[in-house]
């Protein structure tokens, strides 16, 4: 396993937009680069001159404005890029290509992408159209992060995605920084149907997040004071980064899934993980180097499930509790939510290997819908006790209690009913939330995503109103993760991830988390995660982020060390600190949000459907981070990290 190994990194040679050596470099172009358009034969310079030198001693009568101009083509060409295309992957052999030696750009709007017509910006009205970036003959692409556009300030160059791989060279320091605001510009207006002024960018983000819309005025100190004494060992020596980037996952063991595919995981902290399959639950061994060994197999009886066999009754969410001896099983999804015309929920008891409730969820008598189950806080699974945990629909976020109102332990479910899960908490708002997703803090407090891209953060004792609430940037929160301390939170979208720091200091000087209060108006910009544009085209244009999650501590003074997402075949980590490094070299000439593309990719041969990393009790001494585990439909494979030094 290592890094992205593209040459997309490679830098483009500048020299050739000198106007002295512009006609000289083209030539050298020619040599150093396969042009990925023009395969005519080639005509010198010499034979044209001894063409014209015989048709003047013709002495044909020419006006004297039809004398050829010295041979500078298109030197006044508006918007001038060269159009570079990358050809070979991440192969050995992959190298970037002249396709257009000169041409232009320009931004117009279209009502439908394949329009002959191109509109400027005052032609349409409001919310008509969508902004189009055309490249001389080869690109008409719509400007959306789906373009997994990246800027390289000190070269003048931006890379991008649209059927293949492109990157645009620009001539000039102040054109390049040009084309950048007006695609951000564009993105905005895109995004969210108005102008891009100041006016329309507080309406969006609101006044108290100045670093979210400009980000180069973000106070981001508290990136910096936010893991003050927290990464300091006093029995290690701190890992400078050169030696953590070259860090490397060693694979351990893999195992094979039994009884049909596999459809979600299960980490345990204690003995066992757990892998969800088509038609039951697989019991695995944790070791410090991975999980492996077929231990128990539980198969579902669909005649107790209520649901119907195959595919369609596999669980679509897998939940640990009561000292990971149960296992809530959530119910097949239907247009996004649990059945509300059969049992929402199923508690596997996995000593004995048997379902021993269906649960049904249900307020003032009327059954309701849940999309998603989670802990009641990060490493609650580990309570023997624990009888509580949180529900979320499109617009409900509550607390689900398997005892009765008196606090009694409520009878297994007989043939003829299900229990009622009691509501103890909650709120049930009226519109326009549209949650998506949530995960829970170690005290107890909430993050949760949403359609929008808001991302809101409630405390454990109340669920009616959010302490605070981060702008969306356009894209919708498919997955959110927090950190134990909660001063961290990670959401995931389809093209990139986001990461926000959730610290500031109150108005006594006292640092908290916006679990707690309302933040204030220096809230520093997130900073967000993503592939190159070489990887993303890779990972395949079907093929999205997912899942993405910290590592995982469960106790106070413990710092999580990675950062894992899934994207088709690809499981991508990020060094945490490294992220969080203002000075890391990712974050240097970039223009916006602090975008980070330091990465290492696990390669598997099929779809990947989740990675995530074992508990810190399983990271051996000689290792900076426990194991990752990463399943596909049909096996599931671990990892060990190494220091690199092996």
């Amino acid at each position: 396993m290592g890094g992205s190994q593209s040459r997309e990194g490679l830098e483009l040679s500048d020299s050739e937009y000198s106007d002295d050596d512009r006609e000289e470099q083209e030539e050298q172009d020619s040599e150093d680069y396969a042009d990925a358009e023009d395969r005519t034969p080639k005509v010198s310079s010499k034979t044209l001159d001894e063409v014209e030198s015989r048709l003047q001693a013709l002495k044909l009568k020419y006006p004297k404005s039809a004398s050829p101009p010295p041979r500078k083509p298109n030197s006044d060409l508006r918007n001038a890029v060269k159009l570079y295309l990358h050809i070979g992957g991440n192969t050995p052999k992959a190298k970037w290509v002249v396709s257009e030696k000169l041409c232009s750009y320009k931004f117009v709007k279209k009502l439908k992408i394949d329009d002959e017509d191109d509109y400027d910006a005052d032609e349409l009205g409001r919310g008509e159209g969508f902004w189009v970036l055309k490249v001389g003959r080869k690109i008409k692409a719509r400007v959306s992060t789906e373009l997994q556009m990246k800027f390289f300030g000190d070269q003048r160059r931006v890379d991008f995605v649209d059927g293949g791989v492109w990157a645009l060279k620009f001539l000039a320091d102040d054109e390049y920084r040009s084309f950048v605001t007006k695609f951000q510009e564009c993105l905005f207006e895109n995004v969210y149907g108005l102008k891009p002024t100041d006016e329309n960018k507080v309406k969006i983000y609101g006044k108290d997040f100045i670093g979210w819309m400009k980000p180069d005025e973000s106070d981001d100190s508290m990136w910096e004071d936010a893991d003050a004494g927290v990464w300091k060992n006093p029995d290690k020596r701190p890992i400078d980064f050169s030696e953590r980037e070259n860090q490397d996952l060693l694979e351990e063991f893999e195992e094979a899934a039994t009884g049909g595919g596999i459809q979600s995981l299960a980490l345990g902290a204690l003995d066992n993980s757990f892998l969800v399959g088509d038609s039951g639950v697989q019991v695995v061994k944790n070791f410090s180097h991975g999980i492996h060994g077929k231990g128990v197999y539980v198969k579902f009886d669909d005649s107790k499930l209520g649901w119907s066999g195959g595919n369609s009754g596999t669980p679509k969410k897998a939940l640990l509790m009561r000292g990971e001896t149960n296992m809530m099983l959530m119910s097949p999804l239907k247009d996004g939510k649990s059945h509300t015309n059969s049992p929402g929920l199923l508690q596997l008891d996995i000593e004995t290997g048997k379902i021993v409730t269906n649960w049904k969820f249900e307020k003032d008598g009327a059954d309701i819908s849940m999309k998603d189950i989670t802990s009641d806080a990060k490493g609650s699974q580990l309570d023997p006790s624990e009888s509580t945990f949180l529900g979320l629909d499109d617009n409900r976020l509550c607390q689900w209690d398997m005892r009765d109102r008196k606090g009694i332990v409520q009878k297994m479910a007989d043939s003829s009913s299900s229990p009622v899960l009691n509501w103890t908490q909650g709120h049930q708002f009226s519109r326009g939330t549209n949650f998506q997703c949530f995960a829970t803090a170690g005290d107890g407090s909430i993050v949760v995503g949403s359609l929008d891209g808001k991302i809101r953060l409630y405390s454990r004792t109340s669920m009616r109103q959010a302490k605070t609430a981060f702008p969306g940037l356009g894209s919708p929160i498919t997955s959110v993760d927090v950190t134990y301390d909660g001063k961290w939170v990670l959401g995931t979208t389809d093209t990139y991830l986001i990461l926000i720091c959730t610290l500031f200091t109150d108005k006594d000087g006292r640092t908290k988390t916006g679990f707690s209060g309302r933040m204030g108006n220096k809230i520093p910009a997130p900073r967000l995660l993503k592939l190159t544009p070489v990887d993303a085209h890779l990972a395949g244009a079907n093929n999205k982020f997912h899942a993405g999650h910290f590592s995982w501590v469960t106790e106070s003074g413990k710092q999580e060390k990675h950062l894992v997402a899934t994207v088709g075949k690809f499981s991508v980590i990020w060094n945490f600190q490294q992220v969080k490094n203002s000075a890391h070299h990712c974050y240097q000439n970039q223009q916006g949000l602090k975008s980070c593309y330091c990465y290492k990719i696990v390669l598997k041969d099929e779809s990947i459907i989740e990675s995530r990393f074992m508990h810190d009790k399983y990271a051996l001494d000689n290792s900076p981070e426990a194991p990752l585990v990463v399943a596909t439909p049909m096996k599931v494979t671990s990892f060990s990290m190494s220091s690199g030094k092996r």
